[in-house]
């Protein structure tokens, strides 16, 4: 027997971590998030959940999202947000602002350069 896939949904595969914390737990749980979706996501860790459990995502680069345990199987689940997300944000490099978090030896010249005084000097 075929199974076909019947959810319509673009996701993307990836490898990111997320910190969980489930209503009713005192403690968080990292996760390794495998796909990603505007509406959901796979995750992977050895803990044990259940279906229509609530929980709270934080994904890197964006705000903590609720979502509900849609399905599980072995160390895999789903998860289905409650308020749909921006993917792209999170696949994005934390302070992915120009020169925010660079090392000064990887900052363009002429922002290194805005202390000195007079033309710069070819040594």
């Amino acid at each position: 027997m075929q199974s076909v896939e019947t959810r319509n949904v673009g996701r993307d595969s990836l490898f990111l971590f997320a910190e969980l914390e489930f209503e009713g737990r005192a403690d968080s749980v990292r996760v390794k998030v495998r796909n990603l979706s505007a509406g959901g996501m796979m995750a992977e860790a050895p803990i044990s959940t259940a279906r229509g459990e609530r929980l709270t995502i934080k994904l890197r680069n964006l705000d903590a999202v609720k979502g509900t345990i849609a399905w599980v199987q072995g160390d895999r689940f789903g998860v289905s947000f409650d308020t749909e997300i921006d993917p792209r944000v999170a696949r994005a490099p934390v302070g992915s602002a120009e020169g925010a978090s660079s090392p000064r030896f990887t900052r363009p010249i002429a922002a290194a350069s805005k202390h000195s005084e007079g033309p710069m000097r070819v040594v």
